[in-house]
């Protein structure tokens, strides 16, 4: 009877991990595994990055009479759906002038502040995260410029005949790349896809769904809502440009779901320094869920056999 229950012990097949499944489904669509970043590498890869990005933007050609007249499009189809609300919301935060200074600074500064904090954040906190959060900026920014190549669009404040305020020439600030003198050296018809939601919606994501403390999750859920708002107000955005954010930014989430085998907030918070894993083997989460799952089947072989 002994002999049996051994035999029965050792000929029983092992059923297999849900995670080592998981990770052989996504073993030939994933590129790499999540590695502890490297604070020169990313320094000058997001430099780099951003160099070339605004490098293309403001090669795209600028297509005046196309960009005005796809601008006389989207005005016309916000108007049939009854949501051009545009040109109400400018006039009147425009008549509060210490509520649309404010608002030409943001548009001028936390586009970036809140982006490099929120990557900063990241590499600090979550390194293990960080490499997939920011695949997700890089493809979102990257599929905006084929939006700026393909549909350039005028933003309200440079439509004719709808009497939109340009914000930042009115009142003397400076917030806009594509007002003042900063409007020869930026291409000004480049408002279709929004990057202003894109990244503050990137972040506003990545903090909800990363931080732990409830106030900081709502903050991040209010920063790319206050964006939006923002945008529209100083007359650099329509709504519809806001929508264009949005899809680009799933865009980068499937790009970085493509490359990792995981949505970025599943990822391991925290991973082995370069070198440390072994080339090819499963990184320190698959690792430790493996062992788990071993030491689950030895307790339950042990019981088993009535040790």
């Amino acid at each position: 009877m002994g002999e049996t229950t051994v035999k029965s012990l050792d000929s029983r097949t092992t059923p297999s991990s849900p995670i080592v499944a998981d990770e052989g489904r996504f073993a030939r669509l994933r590129a790499r595994a999540p590695r502890r970043p490297t604070i020169w590498f990313e320094i000058l890869l997001i430099a780099v990055s951003y160099w070339t990005y605004s490098l293309i933007r403001n090669a795209v050609p600028e297509q005046k009479a196309e960009a005005l007249r796809n601008a006389d499009w989207i005005w016309r189809t916000e108007e049939s759906l009854g949501l051009a609300f545009e040109h109400a919301v400018n006039h009147a935060v425009n008549s509060v002038t210490w509520l649309i200074v404010s608002m030409n600074y943001y548009y001028a500064t936390l586009h970036f502040v809140v982006t490099i904090g929120v990557l900063v954040w990241l590499y600090r906190w979550h390194p293990g995260r960080y490499a997939a959060f920011r695949t997700v900026l890089f493809a979102t920014t990257g599929v905006a410029l084929v939006g700026y190549y393909l549909y350039p669009l005028a933003p309200p404040r440079l439509m004719n005949g709808q009497n939109f305020v340009d914000t930042v020439l009115v009142h003397h600030t400076w917030g806009s790349m594509a007002s003042g003198n900063l409007k020869h050296v930026s291409n000004q018809y480049a408002a279709m896809p929004s990057m202003h939601i894109g990244w503050s919606l990137w972040c506003g994501l990545t903090i909800f769904l990363l931080a732990r403390a409830p106030w900081a999750r709502i903050l991040g859920l209010l920063y790319p809502a206050a964006t939006l708002v923002v945008i529209v107000a100083t007359a650099n955005h329509f709504w519809l440009d806001a929508v264009g954010g949005m899809i680009c930014l799933a865009f980068g989430f499937a790009v970085s779901y493509f490359w990792y085998g995981s949505r970025p907030h599943r990822l391991p918070k925290l991973v082995e320094p370069v070198g440390v894993v072994e080339r090819g083997g499963p990184s320190p989460a698959r690792r430790t869920d493996r062992e788990t799952s071993g030491a689950k089947e030895e307790a339950e072989e042990q019981v088993g056999s009535g040790r």
